[in-house]
């Protein structure tokens, strides 16, 4: 999300002119409208080495009114045809790193930029994001921030478009594009009617439309339930090793990526060294780590196992489980309950007759692949959706009948886009207003702040952190109101492995005080986590329902990394290895 105030933009001295904070203009200028940087001279042309066409020297930039760098005498090269994940603590430089590639840093968000980016002989900080759109396919962590149209068959086309390709080109492209990524069944949707993980599959599919050189990815899997995740990031491997496209993606479930990985690149924090080197050379440095590979690290195995696979030779050795320590009061009356629940929208039937009950005291998982039905199950659930048949109760009473205002009394709702519950000036405000909005007494919200690491952000405008952290400032605006149950539509989104972590205790804090929690999530590691039961969807239909080492020994699919280390149905994270 790019800052309010760029106007006092520089970089290496020269002023930059920056476009209205507009998310779609992210988008626009990604693909060829007009530049929002004032300075495109016709050269930024530059020599590079075949060897490492993607050179970064000493490159330090701030955001407008940052009190320090973002990144700091950054040196970096990726070599042609690699595949580099950039790993880190939210907030850490990431995104800001990815955004140098293509000229977004500084153009488009202004600040004070100095140092060197050459990217296949282009120079991103003279040609700006038009300049660099044929070469360089850039996905956002939020795909809506780089949508033009809102149908999927005229997003995919539209750079093409912009360019003058000719009808039949764009036609074929189109066609290519949509089955790599497996969307072909969506061209004829609105962007509007997507799942979130369908969005990001667009996106993905637009970004590749012009066969670009360079293909940048911010968290491309996580709005992705683990099969498509697994079918994009075979997409993106089989565009690596056969047409030699180089990538260069970032992401906080390294599960899903390590694997992968030729190269890895660490960003330590803002203005931190970069940490850079194989996989097997970064992970046991950096405090970051996939389970087993965390498992790995605790247990010295040497070499340090990068997948489940890797693992299990040195798994045979431990001794058998011993998981008393999940042990908790059981779960009391039920609070929020479905019976027999159908919606449709006009492209498609979400929720096929779903039964489903939330317990006081519970942590329920909801499970299923994009598209499943889930976040329509959770809008039913709190009063913003009426189903077409059935009903949704709170406490025995109906939620239709209830009214919006008495449901939001109890429950607290985070939604996947935390940027909706976001608008006030700071992150305080955004509290203190919900406490006000709720006829809430004040509080000092620093306890809840400093509760969920977000303490030194409480002066900043909301938007201006990065997703990860705003995913927490919404959830800290829920629950300043003291929700009875809490429904949260992909928690962990932009979250690194230590905020999933304080994440988890939280949740499991709320349960022993008698709070109930709902989580539509695609992370099966917070699943295995902190879930007391799980309940998979597919198509509409509640598929599958259990204890979540019940339900992950019969759905490979929804299993943790210990899980399928072990199949016991009792190990499901490093905690309980170790226990």
């Amino acid at each position: 999300m790019p800052s309010r105030d760029r106007g006092k933009a520089a970089t290496q001295g020269r002023p930059f002119d920056s476009p209205p904070a507009c998310e779609h203009a992210v988008g626009a200028g990604l693909r060829d409208t007009a530049s929002p940087c004032a300075l495109a001279p016709a050269s930024g042309v530059v020599g590079h080495s075949r060897g490492s066409p993607v050179n970064l020297r000493q490159v330090t930039y701030r955001y407008p009114d940052a009190d320090r760098s973002a990144l700091e005498r950054v040196d970096l090269d990726l070599g042609e045809g690699e595949l580099a994940l950039v790993m880190g603590p939210s907030g850490g430089g990431k995104s800001t790193l990815l955004r140098c590639l293509n000229g977004l840093v500084p153009h488009f968000y202004g600040g004070v930029f100095s140092g060197r980016v050459s990217v296949f002989g282009r120079e991103p900080v003279v040609l700006g994001p038009r300049g660099m759109s044929d070469l360089v396919g850039f996905v956002f962590q939020d795909p809506e921030a780089q949508f033009i149209v809102d149908d999927v068959e005229g997003e995919l086309a539209f750079s093409m478009e912009a360019r003058g390709y000719p009808r039949a080109e764009m036609v074929e492209r189109v066609r290519e594009v949509s089955r790599q990524l497996g969307i072909e069944a969506l061209l004829g949707r609105r962007l509007s009617t997507l799942s979130g993980g369908q969005r990001q599959r667009v996106a993905v599919a637009a970004a590749l439309a012009l066969r670009p050189r360079l293909l940048v990815l911010d968290e491309p899997t996580s709005q992705l339930d683990p099969m498509a995740a697994d079918e994009l990031l075979s997409t993106l491997v089989r565009l690596n090793r056969e047409q030699g496209l180089t990538v260069l993606l970032s992401e906080h479930r390294l599960e899903r990526v390590v694997p992968y990985a030729d190269r890895i690149v660490y960003c330590s924090g803002p203005g931190g060294p970069l940490t850079v080197g194989s996989p097997r050379q970064v992970l046991p440095q950096v405090p970051l780590a996939p389970p087993v590979a965390a498992l790995g690290r605790h247990l010295r195995w040497t070499p340090l196992p990068l997948t489940v696979d890797e693992a299990r030779p040195f798994a045979r050795d431990l001794p058998p489980s011993n998981n008393g320590h999940r042990a908790h009061p059981a779960p009391g009356e039920v609070r929020l309950a479905m019976h027999g629940v159908w919606y449709s929208y006009p492209e498609a039937t979400a929720l096929r007759g779903v039964d489903l009950e939330l317990r006081q005291g519970e942590i329920l998982a909801l499970q299923g692949h994009n598209g499943a039905g889930k976040t329509t199950l959770l809008k039913v659930l709190v009063g913003l959706l009426k189903p077409e048949k059935g009903e949704a109760l709170l406490d025995g009473a109906s939620v239709a009948g209830l009214g919006l205002h008495q449901v939001i009394r109890r429950v607290g709702f985070v939604p996947q886009s935390p940027g909706s519950l976001l608008f006030q000036d700071t992150v305080r405000a955004e509290l203190e207003f919900t406490r006000r909005s709720h006829g809430l007494p004040a509080r000092d919200p620093m306890a809840l702040l400093e509760r969920l690491g977000l303490a030194e952000y409480a002066d900043t405008y909301p938007r201006d952190l990065s997703q990860g952290e705003r995913q927490r400032v919404a959830l800290a605006a829920i629950l300043v109101a003291e929700p009875e149950i809490l429904l949260l539509d992909e928690p962990t989104l932009g979250l690194d492995y230590l905020q999933k972590a304080r994440l988890v205790q939280i949740l499991r804090e709320l349960r022993d005080e008698g709070k109930s929690v709902l989580m539509a999530t695609h992370d099966v590691e917070l699943v295995a986590a902190c879930a007391d039961r799980t309940v998979v969807l597919q198509d509409g239909r509640v598929l599958d329902s259990g204890r979540p080492g019940e339900v992950m020994l019969r759905h490979e699919g929804y299993a943790s990394q210990i899980s399928r280390l072990f199949g016991d149905g009792e190990r499901l994270t490093v905690e309980d290895v170790l226990a």
